[in-house]
C-alpha cells in the first residue's frame, strides 16, 4: 500500500512538471514594439514564477534575437511579421521566434574577442553572443525564401518566494 501511494505522488509531481503552457504574440518588425515583446515575455515568465534574474536574461535574449529580425532581415522595414511563442514545458521555457525576412547562416558569425571590442569601443554586434551566453541552448533554422525561426530555451526552476 506504502508503495502505491508513493507512486502516486511520483505520477502527481511528473505530471505537474511536464505541464505544457502555450503563449503566441505576433507584431510588426517596428522597433516600438520591442517593448511589447519584452512585456509579453516578462508576463509569462512571470506566471511561471521564474526566477528574476533568468526572466531577465531571457527576456534581453528574445530582444537581441528581436532586434537582428528587424535591422537585417526585414532591413528596419517596418510591416514585416515577428511571431513569437512561448513555451513552458516542464522545467524547460522556449521561445520560438519566426519571421519572413532575408535568413543569414549565424555559423559565419565569429565569436567576438571582447576585450578587442571594448578596447575599440564598439556598439552593437554582440546579438548571437548574448544569446547564446544568456540561453542554455539556441537554434536557428531557415528555409530560404519562406521563413527563419530561432529557438531560444532556458532550464529553470521555480522562484521559491512566488510560488502561490
Amino acid at each position: 500500500m506504502k508503495y502505491l501511494i508513493q507512486k502516486k505522488k511520483q505520477l502527481r509531481n511528473s505530471q505537474k512538471n511536464n505541464i505544457v503552457k502555450t503563449s503566441k504574440l505576433k507584431v510588426k518588425s517596428k522597433t516600438e514594439n520591442l517593448s511589447v515583446i519584452r512585456d509579453f515575455v516578462s508576463s509569462h515568465a512571470a506566471e511561471a514564477n521564474i526566477e528574476q534574474d533568468i526572466v531577465e536574461n531571457i527576456i534581453l535574449a528574445v530582444d537581441e534575437a528581436c532586434t537582428n529580425i528587424i535591422k537585417h532581415a526585414y532591413h528596419s522595414v517596418p510591416d514585416g511579421e515577428i511571431i513569437i511563442k512561448l513555451k513552458l514545458s516542464g522545467k524547460k521555457f522556449v521561445v520560438t521566434i519566426t519571421d519572413y525576412g532575408n535568413s543569414f547562416s549565424p555559423d559565419k558569425i565569429p565569436e567576438p574577442d571582447l576585450q578587442k571590442y571594448y578596447r575599440q569601443k564598439k556598439v552593437g554586434g554582440l546579438g548571437m553572443y548574448l544569446m547564446k551566453t544568456l540561453m542554455d541552448n539556441v537554434e536557428y533554422r531557415s528555409v530560404p525564401g519562406k521563413y527563419n525561426e530561432v529557438l531560444l530555451s532556458k532550464n529553470i526552476k521555480a522562484d521559491k518566494s512566488n510560488v502561490r
